[in-house]
């Protein structure tokens, strides 16, 4: 039976050097009072040290000053090994300016190699990154001179060239939940995700590490056997936060998360009529990219929503009332549902189901997405994406690979330029109030985080939505295809593109 303890008293049991792995996605089941209590230790003693942290996703706090990352900006990590690091500037920052080690890896692989971890594996085999930044040949997971670690390597199976990804060797584990009975057994009703917490304690368990769970309350009554996550068996230490929010930065809880309230599809839709459902629409941009794209949707389509200007498709498949005839995914593990977008990215307004990130991963991975939405970074002429990674900004590269390189259909959206861009909708169309100062179509990306190549060999429609116009990915690269209403095609398009484009006999103005 687990230890009830505090979680000052719980921190103490990491050494100098251990690896914590952390269970959440972004701001949902962030394991924030066991960080705070991590932070106030080394604050007061100097230790642990060296520490090396594990994160199949990202911490919490998309901002800077964040108590999640506070253990890495005082000096006490080492290593990081994260698939996402918009939540943590900070530490993006430290990698860039090389005081800190650092690796980006594919969520899904990570995902996967943590369940892997937990069977004992001490590597898994994935497709998800060949060709792409992260494939051994460019080794553009090491992320600087600091990051020395091989932890992709190249493995030829019946012939065929595949990726062999090391599997983590966690010490600690933190892991938030809602729960705990009276045994110690976890249970997570009112999070909004499940993630891998299951086998990250397994994973710890078996190396003999210390799985520590902050939940709100104990219960009286053991729970049912299938709403348990993790037996009391692989625990630990239990700490009691009551003072823990559902969704980092977010004070009140939303019962729809977790499916204490639900609502159908069509009630879904009319909330998002009457502006309830907290995905903005202030930036006209992303709304044009958004109702363009969202053209794209067929009944029956499985569809991944990614954050970012995706995160508008969503909203306007309420609206267009097609949401009940397709079914809306996130990577961190729901199903259908309304995707939420902002801090609570992950999260979904009523899903049907939630399952673990890895048996996520394994139905994108396998194709069963028909379609996917997703941002980007850079585009280049030759159709290639960079969506994770320039000189001054670490995004991190997420689900994007294990999202894009399986799914049949993937829609990039995205601005024709970055910082400063201002767009009106006007009786005569689309108008460029003030263009942005940056380009995101540029004569080569600075890292492969999607390949063109990949895409003809996979035989995956593409398509780039843009508020003023779409490309189309052909063997030749780009093609412009359609046009927005009072955008100029010579002005505001073809002398801001830095390579020649193909311009589709039939042009479409939409």
């Amino acid at each position: 039976m687990p230890q009830f303890l505090s979680p000052a008293e719980a921190v103490k049991v990491i050494k100098d050097g251990d690896c914590i792995i952390y269970s959440n996605f972004l701001g949902l089941t962030n394991p924030e009072q066991l960080s705070v209590a991590l932070n106030e230790r080394f604050k007061a003693s100097g230790s642990p040290k060296e520490l090396t942290l594990y994160c199949t996703a990202g911490l919490g706090g998309w901002t800077s000053g964040s108590p999640c990352e506070e253990i890495v900006c005082l000096g006490a990590v080492k290593t990081v090994i994260f698939s996402h690091f918009s939540t943590t500037p900070d530490t993006a920052r430290m990698i860039l300016e090389n005081e800190l080690e650092g690796y980006n890896l594919p969520f899904g692989a990570m995902s996967h190699a943590v369940r892997g971890a937990a069977s004992g594996q001490e590597y898994i085999i994935s497709d998800a990154g060949l060709n792409l930044f992260v494939d051994p040949k460019y080794k553009g997971y090491q992320l600087n001179s600091r990051s020395k670690q091989e932890l992709v390597e190249e493995i030829i199976i019946d012939g065929k060239r595949r990726l062999k990804y090391k599997t983590p060797k966690p010490d600690v584990a933190f892991i938030k939940a809602t729960s705990a009975d009276k045994y110690g057994n976890i249970s997570m009703e009112k999070e909004a995700i499940c993630g891998d917490a299951l086998s990250i304690a397994q994973a710890v368990s078996r190396r003999g590490g210390k799985v520590i769970v902050q939940v709100e309350r104990v219960l009286d009554e053991p729970r049912r056997p299938w709403e348990v996550v993790i037996p009391a068996a692989l625990v630990d230490i239990v700490c009691i936060c009551p003072e823990q929010t559902q969704i980092y930065g977010i004070q009140e809880e939303n019962p729809a998360y977790c499916g204490d309230k639900f609502m159908t599809d069509d009630e879904l839709c009319a909330f998002v009529r009457e502006g309830e459902s907290g995905n903005g629409e202030k930036d006209i941009a992303k709304l044009l990219i958004a109702r363009r794209a969202v053209q794209e949707l067929q009944p029956g389509h499985v569809v991944n929503i990614g954050v970012g200007a995706p995160e508008f498709v969503a909203v306007e498949a309420a609206k267009n009332g097609i949401l009940p005839k397709v079914a809306l995914t996130v990577e961190a593990g729901s199903m259908k549902g309304l995707p939420a977008g902002g801090t609570a990215f992950g999260a979904a307004l009523s899903p049907h189901s939630i399952c673990t990130t890895a048996q996520q991963f394994d139905f994108y991975d396998g194709g069963g997405l028909d379609i996917c939405f997703i941002g980007a970074l850079e585009i280049d002429g030759a159709g290639n994406v960079n969506g994770h990674y320039s000189a001054k900004k670490l995004s991190g590269i997420g689900g994007f690979i294990n999202i894009t390189q399986f799914t049949p259909k993937v829609v990039f959206c995205t601005t024709f330029t970055a910082g400063g861009l201002k767009v009106a909708e006007t009786e005569n169309g689309v108008e460029i109030t003030n263009e942005g100062r940056f380009p995101k179509f540029v004569e080569q990306v600075q890292a492969l985080s999607f390949s063109a190549q990949n895409a003809h060999d996979n035989k995956q429609e593409i398509i780039y939505v843009t508020e003023r116009c779409v490309f189309r990915l052909t063997p030749d690269g780009l093609e412009l295809s359609e046009v927005a209403r009072g955008i100029d095609l010579e002005k505001d398009i073809l002398q801001k593109l830095p390579f020649e484009v193909k311009v589709a006999e039939n042009l479409k103005i939409y």
